[in-house]
């Protein structure tokens, strides 16, 4: 017992830390956040320091296990150093809203004749209607002087139906004779035609809320503020969420970067433009020559551009847009591959970290693409060293006791994930969020290679999004790589299982058993992502409103741009399925009463009475579809999952598991 008690000693120093420490502080407090950090560090050192003098060093050269033991460790390392620079990034956090707040009277206290004008820019390529109409509504409702806004949709293929779709609306439709530099000489077109002292710049799928210039703009009293972005939010579940059956119980992909790295990004004054839900200042932009086209992902390298300068970007962390999330795994890919080859290839390039002017070393080491290129080799060791041991009986390290080995790594690992836990409540479960990294690997992993080798040369490719995305299909590719390794894992454990088959004669063998334990759990997850499940078109938000339907009241529950669902008592009847619908400042219009379903309340009350509930068909058109849109688009609902319920999480995998899938509701 005392000895179990020694071994286990430092993990129980860790979580007493935790328990005692961090998890009764504030997480939004630098001094809380630094201490930790410091804490985490300090536990990490130790076990970096244990592996190198005790179980690499005294590792004799006997062949092959020996540079395998130093390939493990390098990776280690490479983990490690990415470890640090998550530690030391995240142990500052900004929150900038107080700062909009206080500069608001003085921006907007003036006359309006003197406030800046302002450019919103929607670049297109190939996003049809129902993607566009979103964004374009949204932007012409932005709260600001009208004769101080314009807004320009840079349309790169040339459509008549969307110019004659914008002078309906009001909208400026530009276009170019070609499409050189794609999505940066699209914008650098619409420069050259717009004056505006600001451009916002919105994708085709994302929706300006009608505030957004109103928060923003008074963070550029600072004359040194060259942009100013906001996160991105979502209206539909991401292919993660969607193919793990987790709606309404996981948050999208994209949550722990925009609500919790990019503040403290933002604190080190090492934020960064990523495009879409950004506004820049006109001079800073015409100050590093419009948006730079030697790199695909040009809002990294607007950034970078105008560090050289001198100018800085600003992190406003409120939820001032809502846009369409990857749809499938199609689209998934292609935007992380864009993403991760942008960022390697700002490595080759004269404004990029390590040879743009005016950098700092810090800034200069927090732009380089490490987490691109550190965590997915990593990932792949994670998985194949069990693997190795299993089947060739190669050892990772110098290996003396289960006890030892267990009384450093335990640690570390309890503190990183108590750390996550704490800094990121909402947005992290240590085995769900290793099995969507270890699903991207086996895509991203030839990427990053290939990024390396030859950074130049691929195009650029739009993330397809609405009607115009291919149908979900089946991953094939990463669901072989994960089955082949679940096999081998699995067979392999197998084997060293029975002594009479395979005795390694090794205690490591108890060690790699657990391990591979493990990874067949992150893989079997991870398998889970690749089985697409059917998208929806439009999607409806969950509504809590009165309404009327041929007079009778109701109880709006969900609305989306082309149904409804309306509770009303039990047993009411109507004379027909065409119903007039009234809204709530909107005029009544004509739906199809298509299905009723009955049942009791979620939480019941004694004396509740059974509803019915009407799903109601139709298809506004005109000024009531444009209603619409700002009704559901600019700031009223939101997709949010609010905390993580690890029950309903674990259910759900489950139940995903055997190929059944479950509504949860929030």
């Amino acid at each position: 017992m005392v000895q179990h008690l020694v071994v286990l000693a430092p993990t129980i120093l860790v979580v007493a830390f935790f328990l005692l420490g961090p998890f009764n502080w504030s997480r939004h407090h630098t001094w809380t956040r630094t201490v930790t950090c410091i804490f985490v560090f300090a536990v990490a050192a130790r076990y970096l320091w244990w592996r190198f003098t005790e179980t690499v060093l005294p590792y004799p050269n006997d062949g092959g296990n020996f540079y395998w033991v130093w390939f493990v460790f390098v990776v280690e390392v490479l983990a490690f150093s990415e470890v640090i620079l998550f530690l030391i990034l995240m142990s500052r956090y900004v929150d900038r809203s107080a700062e909009a707040d206080a500069l608001a009277p003085a921006f907007f206290g003036g006359h309006q004749r003197d406030l800046p004008t302002v450019d919103v820019f929607i670049p297109t390529y190939n996003e049809p209607l129902d993607v566009l109409e979103r964004t374009i509504i949204g932007a012409l409702a932005l709260d600001y002087p009208k004769d101080k806004l314009r807004v320009y949709v840079l349309d790169d293929m040339r459509r008549d139906w969307l110019k004659v779709y914008c002078e309906e609306k009001g909208a400026i439709h530009i276009t170019r004779p070609d499409n050189s530099h794609a999505k940066a000489g699209n914008m650098n077109n619409g420069l050259k035609v717009s004056s505006g002292d600001f451009v916002a710049i919105f994708d085709a799928d994302f929706v300006p809320y009608r505030h957004f210039l109103q928060r923003t703009l008074p963070l550029f009293i600072d004359p040194g503020i060259g942009i100013v972005q906001t996160p991105q939010h979502f209206f539909n579940v991401d292919p993660v969420q969607s193919n793990l059956g987790l709606e309404n119980i996981w948050p999208d992909e994209q949550r722990l970067f925009f609500d919790e790295m990019a503040p403290s990004r933002d604190a080190w004054d090492v934020s960064f433009c990523c495009g879409s839900c950004s506004i820049a200042r006109r001079e800073a932009l015409d100050t590093i020559g419009g948006f730079p086209t030697e790199s695909i992902t040009e809002d990294l390298l607007s950034t970078l551009s105008m560090l050289n300068k001198g100018y800085k970007t600003r992190y406003l962390n409120e939820r001032l847009s809502m846009g369409l999330a990857a749809e499938n795994l199609t689209g998934y890919f292609i935007q992380r591959e864009r993403w991760c080859q942008g960022g390697i290839q700002t490595l080759y390039l004269h404004n990029g970290p390590l040879r743009g002017p005016g950098l700092s070393l810090f800034q200069r080491i927090m732009f380089l693409p490490m987490s691109w290129i550190v965590q997915y080799p990593v990932r792949l060791t994670i998985l194949i060293v069990p693997v190795v041991y299993l089947w060739i009986g190669a050892l990772p390290l110098y290996f003396t006791s289960v006890s030892e080995y267990l009384s450093h790594q335990l640690p570390v690992l309890a503190a990183y994930f108590l750390l996550m836990i704490w800094i990121t409540p909402t947005r992290y479960l240590p085995v769900v969020s290793s099995a969507i990294g270890t699903f991207a690997t086996f895509r991203m992993l030839p990427t990053v290679v290939s990024s390396l080798i030859r950074p130049f040369g691929k195009p650029f490719k739009v993330t397809p999004k609405g009607t115009g995305n291919e149908e979900n299909r089946f991953d094939k590719y990463t669901f072989a790589w994960i089955a082949a390794l679940l096999a081998i894992t699995a067979i392999g454990l197998l084997l060293n299982i029975m002594p009479e088959w395979i005795d390694r004669g090794s205690q490591f063998s108890l060690v790699a058993g657990c391990w591979s334990v493990i990874n067949i759990v992150v893989l079997v997850i991870a398998s889970l992502i690749c089985f697409e499940k059917p998208r929806r078109l439009f999607h409806a938000f969950k509504v809590e409103e009165t309404v009327r339907l041929d007079g009778v009241s109701g109880n709006l529950v969900s609305l989306a741009l082309d149904k409804a669902v309306v509770a009303v008592p039990g047993g009411t009847l109507f004379a027909s399925k065409a119903i007039t619908l009234a809204l709530n400042g909107f005029e009544a219009f004509q739906v199809e009463l298509r299905q009723i379903t009955r049942r009791r309340r979620a939480i019941s009350r004694p004396g509740d009475k059974l509803k019915d509930y009407l799903h109601l068909h139709f298809e506004p058109i005109g000024s009531t579809r444009d209603q619409l849109i700002l009704k559901l688009y600019t700031g009223n609902y939101s997709q949010d999952v609010p905390e993580i319920d690890k029950t309903a999480v674990s259910l759900g995998l489950l139940l995903r598991a055997f190929g059944r899938t479950r509504s949860f509701k929030t």
